[in-house]
């Protein structure tokens, strides 16, 4: 490992937080923080991340969600000004 990397790594295990997202395996859950997060920053996001994996703990969940509640839950995120 160069010397650069080195230096990052370890400031990443001085600094970083802990956040549901690095503690699992989950694709649906991991997925779901980048679309979070792509516009978002980590402070705003976490509680909406929170919200939607509580309504909707499954990508088939997700799916089978009615569109309303889906977007109701996503509102407030600023995606409906930026589109």
């Amino acid at each position: 490992m160069d010397f650069f990397s080195s230096k990052i790594i370890k400031w990443y295990f001085q600094h970083k937080r802990e956040l549901p997202w690095r503690n699992t395996k989950d694709p649906y859950k991991i997925w779901l923080s980048e679309i979070i997060l792509q516009q978002t920053q980590v402070k705003q996001g976490l509680p909406y991340y929170q919200k939607f994996i509580k309504t909707f703990p499954s990508v088939s969940e997700l799916a089978n969600a009615n569109e309303e509640e889906v977007l109701k839950l996503w509102q407030g995120l600023g995606y409906y000004s930026r589109a």
